[in-house]
């Protein structure tokens, strides 16, 4: 058995990566609307703040700063799962395990975290979360996918839009 020990920090921010159980389906990005109300219900029951995210068919990877008096990450996402899970149709691939413990078989049951520690390792996470659609194909410019907190930061004026990619985009559709 895995011997896997979480680092847990009250009023932390930590870097999270939560991928689906079938890498080749796209239903986050398929299904955008009710990820987001997920997040919001859950965001409201038990607050954090989302310092950055960013969105991909079959994964996710985000920045979150817990309240002062938790670090409790780990309800927070096993809640987001199951909203989410609950409002899709059921008929995706299950495990026997998965089945003799009634779960879903959208997502991955573990999630990868990392307790950011100063500074520059926010930073290099925040640049790797808004860079990750290019890393993966998906556009040529960061400014370009739709499912990402990179324009509240070039609002913020924390990036200029040309970051991570040439040129400008046509649009203004993305983010939140």
């Amino acid at each position: 058995m895995t011997n896997y020990r979480r680092h847990f920090v009250p009023g932390g921010s930590y870097f999270f990566t939560v991928a689906l159980a079938d890498r080749s389906a796209t239903l986050l990005t398929d299904h955008i609307d009710v990820l987001r109300k997920a997040f919001q219900r859950i965001r409201r029951e038990l607050p954090f703040n989302i310092e950055a995210m960013v969105v991909l068919p079959d994964h996710l990877h985000c920045v979150w700063t817990l309240p002062p008096e938790t670090a409790d990450f780990s309800t927070r996402w096993k809640r987001i799962k199951a909203e989410f899970s609950h409002a899709l149709p059921a008929g995706e691939q299950r495990s026997a395990s998965r089945m003799k413990k009634g779960e879903r078989g959208i997502w991955q049951r573990r999630f990868w975290e990392h307790a950011l520690q100063d500074e520059l390792d926010w930073q290099r996470y925040v640049d790797y979360v808004h860079y990750n659609p290019v890393k993966h194909g998906y556009m040529k410019r960061v400014a370009q996918w739709p499912y990402s907190t990179f324009r509240r930061y070039v609002k913020l004026g924390l990036y200029p839009l040309e970051w991570g990619g040439a040129g400008a985009d046509d649009g203004d559709e993305f983010g939140e």
